[in-house]
């Protein structure tokens, strides 16, 4: 039961805010760099930025600036970069061999970080709508998109990640089992050690327009996701999903989207005390900062501000864009 509070004036709580070492002192949650994941996007080539319009201030990367980005991540302290590739159309297909060949662009990304900067932990993405001729997640079979044979082929996707070194595999298709399967065929294959982050709660939102403009995906796309991502209205769908996915053996577990779900990041915390994270996706990264190009709002303190809010809702870190540059702004102020 809640405790009432003295009447006024005996209990101020004013009192607590009047000075900023008082405020420190009561301060309820930090934030630090270690609490961030950057997700970065990939191009093939050498010595390649490519600005990303609907993304302002993000790049896709070719790998040897990728490999710069990670030093540069690691040397502000930030714990992992999670790597997306943008795959040239004649890449993709309908059986999405690409995704797990050993030489493919996140692959070859892997062992370049890994052997440049090991104290970096490197995450992946587990999903076959990068080199999907559909655009989707999964396989698309008579209209339809088919759950086991996807998870067949996100299997063999994890397995050729593992390989490279990845330290954490993010299944992010939202078929159901392959948390299992990727586990099991972990195990069976010796990467005990390589960690699952499972986007257990990865909600149907109309949030990541940017992000399916940055890895070439937009185009492409046939009908929607509504058949296997969340739907928005929904939240205790989210925690059935997450109980399965830590049964079948995920490590970690994310919410995606980040701010319009911390409901979701609450709940998932309280109920099951494990490592939870959320995505701050790329609608959320382009509105924030569209606002600030018009003027509208300070960009530092609206950036730190929607960080912490993830802190306060109960997550362990963000994968956020804003990762080096509050990263570089929590090491400027101490």
């Amino acid at each position: 039961m809640r405790k009432t509070v003295a009447p006024f004036p005996k209990t101020r709580l004013r009192r607590l805010r009047s000075t900023p070492a008082v405020r420190g002192l009561v301060r309820e949650n930090s934030l630090s760099a270690q609490d961030m994941i950057w997700p970065v996007f990939l191009v093939a080539g050498e010595n390649i930025r490519q600005p990303i319009p609907s993304m302002p201030g993000v790049e896709r990367l070719s790998v040897d600036l990728v490999v710069e980005a990670a030093e540069m991540a690691a040397g502000l302290g930030i714990s992992a970069i999670c790597l997306f590739p943008y795959t040239a159309q004649n890449l993709k297909t309908e059986d999405c061999a690409e995704a797990w060949n050993p030489d493919n662009l996140t692959n070859q990304a892997i062992r370049a970080i890994k052997a440049r900067v090991p104290d970096i932990a490197v995450m992946t993405d587990i999903a076959l709508d990068p080199y999907n001729i559909n655009g989707h997640d999964g396989y698309v079979v008579e209209g339809k998109i088919v759950n086991d044979e996807t998870v067949a082929a996100l299997v063999k996707m994890g397995l050729a990640q593992a390989e490279a070194g990845a330290d954490i595999l993010g299944p992010s298709d939202m078929m159901d089992g392959r948390i299992g399967a990727i586990r099991d065929a972990l195990e069976g294959a010796g990467h005990r050690d390589v960690a699952i982050m499972s986007y257990s709660a990865k909600y149907s939102s109309s949030f990541y327009g940017p992000f399916r403009d940055a890895v070439g995906a937009s185009g492409g796309l046939k009908g929607d996701k509504n058949t296997y991502q969340m739907d928005p209205a929904n939240g205790d769908e989210a925690l059935r999903l997450v109980e399965r996915d830590l049964a079948e053996g995920a490590d970690m577990v994310m919410v995606k989207p980040g701010m319009p779900y911390l409901d979701i990041c609450r709940r998932v915390k309280d109920a099951f005390g494990v490592p939870t994270f959320a995505y701050q996706v790329s609608g959320e990264y382009a509105m924030i900062e569209a606002a600030v190009a018009n003027g509208w709002l300070d960009g530092d303190k609206v950036m730190m501000e929607s960080l912490m809010a993830f802190k306060r809702a109960g997550c362990d870190g963000i994968l956020t864009y804003f990762a080096p540059r509050a990263a570089k702004l929590l090491k400027e102020n101490g």
